[in-house]
């Protein structure tokens, strides 16, 4: 036989198992990492909001939190008045910080990073979002890589903190893009695909230096609350995490865009979940995307095995299907929308 291209190979598997449709979750969402605006969003910052919690409704999210206002300002304040103004109850939305200002500011920008999320805040923003750029490409005045436990940034995250807002935190992506794009690499038909999303060492800091950064930077502000994007950024690897959380307790995590990681360790995973149902938060990255929201479901609910964790024939993260967790209904109610009350105030149950 002809060797076939990888592009060309679309396996289907065989396998005859149970397939479960959740139309609807077993309790009330909250959509904690998620966003209006293109690429991620779909572009529901220009379509009419009627249309937005018709899906939300029909996907049972009740709150929805709005990421996008960490690509700048003029959006932060675009989805404020014209989303967030009109169904206040339905959403919350985070500022972000504007790297490119550093060499203006030198030494002192964090200074005035704290003193424009003021701003935001007052304008409206419930929180901060901190884009995976900072420890990878955010340079400070002089040119040299800011780290992640960079203490001239305090101000910031102790305003945060002051302020009772969390700061949810993005700073690597899958341990897959830090490696050679080469043979071994498990994620290779995605970063051949998006040559911009490696980030091998060097010139990037190495994985663990990052993290390791992280865990820095959160416990040196123990009065701020983080939350740690997509599993803490290390869903490869729910240990390391785990120790995150027993040594920082003002630390959480998402689990948006990660289905496939953790759909494929179904033990581990569900083990994570019942230790940790105070610090997971439920969310989807994908934005308001009703059938992604009910793959979510099936995963968080059903005992299903071998199942597409994707939308499209094959799964964009890995060649490789995904088993549910059928976790329990305490811990579903604090995923999907207890601690997320806790965190920002949202009321719903």
């Amino acid at each position: 036989m002809a060797d076939l291209y990888l592009s060309q190979f679309a396996p289907v598997p065989r396998l005859v198992v149970k397939q479960t449709a959740v139309p609807t979750p077993r309790f009330p969402v909250i959509d904690a990492h998620n966003h209006l605006a293109e690429p991620f969003g779909g572009g529901w910052d220009q379509r009419p909001i009627d249309e937005l919690l018709a899906v939300m409704d029909e996907a049972h999210v009740r709150a929805y939190v709005d990421l996008d206002g960490g690509w700048g300002e003029d959006i932060l304040h675009r989805h404020l008045d014209g989303i967030k103004a009109r169904a206040p109850e339905r959403f919350r939305m985070f500022g972000g910080v504007d790297w490119s200002k550093w060499g203006d500011h030198g030494d002192r920008f964090g200074e005035w990073a704290a003193a424009r999320f003021r701003q935001q805040v007052a304008r409206g923003a419930d929180g901060l979002k901190i884009w995976k750029p900072f420890g990878l490409s955010v340079v400070d005045h002089q040119g040299k890589l800011v780290e992640i436990d960079d203490p001239r940034l305090d101000p910031l995250w102790a305003a945060a903190g002051e302020l009772g807002l969390p700061v949810l935190i993005h700073v690597a992506d899958p341990v897959a893009f830090f490696y050679p794009l080469d043979n071994t690499n498990e994620r290779y038909e995605e970063l051949n695909a998006h040559p911009d999303w490696q980030f091998p060492s060097p010139p990037f800091p190495p994985f663990m230096k990052i993290m390791t950064d992280l865990k820095s930077l959160v416990s040196r502000h123990p009065k701020t609350t983080f939350i740690g994007a997509h599993v803490g950024c290390y869903a490869e690897n729910l240990g390391w995490v785990g120790q995150m959380l027993d040594d920082c307790p003002n630390y959480y995590v998402d689990i948006s865009a990660r289905l496939g990681e953790l759909g494929r360790q179904p033990y581990t995973a569900r083990r994570f979940f019942i230790s940790y149902a105070d610090r997971i938060l439920f969310g989807i990255d994908a934005g308001a995307h009703l059938e992604t929201y009910r793959i979510y479901y099936r995963f968080l609910e059903t005992d299903d095995e071998y199942f597409n964790y994707g939308d499209s024939p094959i799964p964009g993260q890995g060649r490789w299907h995904v088993y549910g967790l059928f976790l329990p209904d305490d811990v579903l109610k604090k995923v999907y929308h207890g601690n997320a009350e806790r965190i920002f105030g949202i009321r719903i149950s």
